[in-house]
């Protein structure tokens, strides 16, 4: 039996770069189901908690066989996607493409899910919308903030 997976996300960042964090609500809503996830990071990208946001919450999925709506308020994301500017990015190896190691990430799980990507208005009043603010607001202030190695790598490189 397939369902329709609604799944809401966002990212923060202090400064930018700076502290960030990402949240994420998933509701199945014929199930009456929700779950909530966030995490925070020491030095980050506002692009990156978002993106990250996406493909964390595609990986917690169990199956293939579902539905799945992902609402952003991140046009970043949302038009790489939508208006398929990822396919020229992939054509082209990622060169000048900023967050490649996310980008190549969520790929395979687009081709998995074959999500529908919805744009929603930032601090809008959309309920979910501000639950997932929250949740990357808190999570980028956790006193335990989690490494982004890649991120962190490349700007140390001076790439960043």
């Amino acid at each position: 039996m397939s369902l329709k997976i609604e799944i809401f996300t966002d990212g923060a960042c202090s400064g930018n770069p700076g502290k960030g964090g990402y949240g994420i609500v998933m509701k199945v809503p014929e199930k009456n189901y929700e779950k909530q996830y966030s995490k925070g990071f020491r030095l980050t990208t506002n692009n990156r908690m978002e993106l990250l946001a996406v493909i964390v919450a595609l990986e917690k999925l169990k199956s293939a066989d579902n539905e799945i709506h992902i609402y952003t308020d991140s046009k970043y994301v949302s038009d790489a996607i939508n208006k398929k500017w990822i396919y020229g990015w992939i054509r082209k190896g990622f060169k000048n493409v900023k967050n490649p190691d996310l980008w190549q990430r969520i790929i395979p799980l687009i081709r998995l899910h074959n999500p529908t990507f919805h744009w929603v208005k930032g601090h809008a009043g959309h309920p979910e919308n501000e639950i997932c603010d929250q949740l990357a607001v808190k999570a980028a202030q956790s006193p335990n903030p989690e490494i982004d190695g890649f991120f962190e790598q490349q700007r140390d490189g001076g790439l960043f």
